[in-house]
């Protein structure tokens, strides 16, 4: 029982950690395409 519950916290743990990258990951893209929306937009002044 005690090694059922460590291994679903231990899958678990892995998933949130993947989780938390991706949310990271998908916020660094949405900042640079921010970035570059407004260098382009600076740029056609």
């Amino acid at each position: 029982m005690v090694r059922k519950i460590f291994a679903l916290a231990l899958v678990a743990g892995g998933l949130m950690t993947a989780a938390c990258n991706t949310v990271e990951g998908a916020g660094k893209d949405v900042s640079s395409a921010g970035t570059a929306v407004s260098k382009a937009a600076d740029n056609s002044k």
